[in-house]
Formats: structure tokens, sequence, C-alpha cells
């Protein structure tokens, strides 16, 4: 078999790894950090996602630390009218075979953590940043900030929205700047009043902005977003933010979504960038994977579970020697390239025609969604949530 080079060691690159593990391969997993952690909020996961995570065994293990919410919700963030809501129990998981759920990004990333380090195939090394790569016919060369080097049959790029892998070899620059800041907290359940503890995930949109909470933790916190379309230009990554910064921000709040804005605690921002949809995802004996191949906007909830996608395919299509690797990669790439250039351009349709909307353009949102029955809003998620390729467990191949 092939020993296989990942670099990232976040979502994706786990996943990437327990997935060709147990085709048998010999991985490392190289991370830039001092060690594998995930920082982060919450995370919303489509069926799409357990439908993965259970191929990679670990779909139980998530299910344990989730919150399985009735309805998805869009509440319009200035009158509090319900413009739609769609169901997520009974006929929802009757079509799509898995539930709706939200997380912790830790109860998430630990499953995967664990599940790799009680994998003797896989090797997990800290502290390794990638910097860049070399190939020849039969090997790729990661080369390290240390000035160390790591051979193996294939190299999988899972280093993020900011890939070298993704720099060496599509070379397309940074990432472009969406002009959204998003603020983030999270606080003890215990600290929200309790008419204001849904079991939903609930968008209230606004006129350039709106603002997404929702419970993790097993019900343990309450999570909260609120997004500015405020036309930032410079990327800012977990910075932090005083309160009175966040609640300026957004002025004309209904009275409900005021309230819940002003439980937020130790705030930290970003301003969210995502990329363009590429034809080439590899090289080689090289390949992209999750935001290194598809970065994308959170608006569609589809990142990490996109990653997860890549990660399963792969796996299923390496049932081979190292000598088939590079034409088993195109066909990954093949596989993937349409369907996430296909989210990360609803992600961004997401953002602005259905979020953020004002006046005339916000009513006619409003119209349109609330004419939808929920066998409408089933049909319009299919494409994304009831994906289901021609691949078994882990250990099956794509064909």
């Amino acid at each position: 078999m092939a020993r296989i080079i990942v670099a990232g060691g976040g979502i994706g690159g786990l996943a990437a790894a327990l997935s060709v593990a147990r085709q048998g391969h010999d991985v490392v997993v190289l991370e830039r950090r001092r060690a594998f952690e995930e920082l982060g909020a919450g995370i919303q996961l489509g069926p799409n996602a357990f439908w993965a995570l259970d191929r990679l065994g670990v779909g139980a293990e998530v299910r344990g630390k989730a919150v399985f919410i009735d309805q998805l919700r869009l509440m319009d963030g200035t009158s509090g009218e319900c413009v739609a809501r769609m169901p997520l129990t009974g006929s929802y998981r009757a079509r799509f075979g898995n539930p709706y759920a939200v997380v912790h990004r830790g109860d998430l990333y630990e499953p995967l953590l664990r599940a790799c380090r009680a994998d003797p195939r896989v090797e997990l090394v800290p502290g390794a940043q990638v910097t860049g790569y070399t190939q020849d016919a039969t090997r790729v060369t990661a080369a390290l900030a240390d000035a160390t080097e790591v051979i193996g049959d294939a190299l999988i790029g899972a280093d993020g929205i900011r890939s070298v892998v993704r720099a060496r070899l599509v070379g397309d620059g940074e990432p472009r700047v969406s002009g959204h800041t998003i603020y983030r907290s999270v606080i003890p359940m215990e600290k929200v009043p309790e008419d204001l503890r849904w079991n939903t995930v609930t968008l209230w949109a606004g006129p350039k902005w709106h603002f997404v909470h929702y419970a993790i933790g097993g019900g343990k916190y309450l999570n909260l977003a609120a997004t500015r379309d405020d036309g930032a230009t410079v990327a800012v990554a977990g910075d932090p933010v005083e309160r009175r910064h966040v609640l300026a921000e957004f002025p004309g709040l209904h009275g409900t979504v005021r309230r819940l804005l002003e439980l937020g605690e130790d705030w930290r921002t970003w301003v969210l960038c995502d990329r363009d949809p590429v034809g080439t995802w590899t090289d080689g004996r090289v390949a992209l994977l999750g935001d290194a191949a598809h970065p994308m906007l959170q608006y569609a909830a589809q990142g990490a579970c996109m990653a997860l996608e890549d990660a399963v395919v792969l796996g299923g299509l390496l049932d081979c020697d190292a000598g088939s690797l590079a034409p088993r990669l195109e066909k990954y790439a093949a596989e993937r390239r349409e369907r996430t250039a296909r989210a990360q351009f609803v992600a961004r349709e997401m953002g602005t025609r259905l979020y953020h909307p004002a006046g005339a353009e916000a009513k006619a949102r409003n119209a349109m969604l609330s004419g939808l029955s929920e066998t409408d809003l089933y049909d319009k998620v299919d494409w994304l949530h009831g994906f289901s390729p021609s691949v078994g467990p882990v250990g099956g191949a794509v064909r």
C-alpha cells in the first residue's frame, strides 16, 4: 500500500486521514499548530454530514454530543414575523435518512481525533508547517518550515482557506474578502431566559444584517452569531471585540432579537472570506480537500459537511496501490468539483438575496418563502441534504 501525507489537521484533514487509513494506507498528518485542537463555536450538520461521519465510524459519538433540533426558522428581524419554517423531524428524517443537528466544533473534532489516534496507520505530527512540495514520477516531498522534509506517495492539501498547497498548485492569491463581519459568542444556557430557549436554528434577517442562534454542547450553551454586511475589506480572524461595539452595530432589531443579542459575552469577530471555484484540484500525486479546495461562506451551513464528504469520497477511491494514486486523485476531483462549486455559489447568494435585503426586496423574499410548503422546502435542499453517492462503508470504493 501507499504512504499518504495530509497537510492540515483540522476537521477535513483528520477525516481524510481516517478515510484513507481504512483503505490500508499509512498516513502522516502534518499540523502547523503545536497541538491538534479545534477552535471556534457552533456548527450545523446536515444529513449529508452524518452520512459521512457514519462511514468514518464516528457518527454515533458525534450524535452523543449533538443537539437534534426541531426546525430551521427564518424570521424577519425588524418585524418579528416568522417568514418560513422547515420541520426537521418525522418526514424530514424519513426523506433524508439522517437528522439535522448542531454541535460545538470540538464535539465534531474530538471524535475524529480519537479515531485517528486509535488507528496505528495514522501518525499525527504537530508543529509541522508545510511550506511547499515537490514531486517526481514515484513520490512527493512536503517541505516544512524547519527545513526538514516528509516523503510520501501522495499529498492531500487540507490546510485551509490560505492553503500553502493550493498556492503552489493553483496560485490564485489571497482569499476573496466578502465585506461581511461576523461576531460570535457562546454563553451558558443557564443565563438564557426560559422563553428564549428554543430547540431550533433561528435566523433573523434584517437590512444588511442577520443574526443566528441555537443550542450546542448537548444543550448546555447557546451559540450566537451576528453578521453585518458592512463592506469590510481586511480579513480578521477571531479578534476580541467589546460588547458595546457589537450592540451598536445592530440598531433597529426587533425586541426579541435585541434581548438575545444583549445576552452575548466575550465576543470575537471575523471578516468572512471565500474563494471562487477552480477547475484544478490536482497536480499529479497532489490533491486539495475541504477549505483548501472550496472555501465557502457559512450561509449554507455546509463548509464542514462538504469537507467530510470529500474525505469519504477520497478514501473510497484510494483502494489501490501507490502506482495508481494520481489517476484516482483526479477521479476524486472530478467527482467533487461541480457539487462543491454549486455550494460555494449558493452560499454567496444566500448571504445577499436571502439574509440581507431591505425594503421591497425583503417583502418579496418574505412573500416567496411564506408561500412554500414543507415539501417545497425539502425539495429545495434535496441536492444538499440528500447526498448519497455510490460509496459503501469506508474500505469500499466509488465506482
